[in-house]
């Protein structure tokens, strides 16, 4: 068997002053309070979530996700 790979954030900055469909996508990557750690699996809807909220959430091995790697560049 192949081990999942998979990516760990954490929920930094709250999303009360951001748009709704931002607070809703934090929502979806299943965090409920600040500083609550998530261990997601690291699949290309993730990434775009993580993407999409990213002034919100940190992510360990952040150049994956915010360097070209996410976009299918080289």
């Amino acid at each position: 068997m192949s081990a999942k790979k998979t990516l760990v954030a954490r929920y930094k900055k709250s999303s009360l002053s951001y748009a709704q469909d931002q607070r809703d996508t934090v929502r979806s990557l299943g965090f409920t309070r600040l500083n609550q750690t998530r261990e997601l699996p690291d699949t290309p809807s993730i990434r775009g979530m993580i993407y999409k909220v990213r002034h919100l959430v940190e992510v360990e091995g952040e150049g994956e996700i915010l360097g070209s790697s996410i976009h299918g560049s080289a």
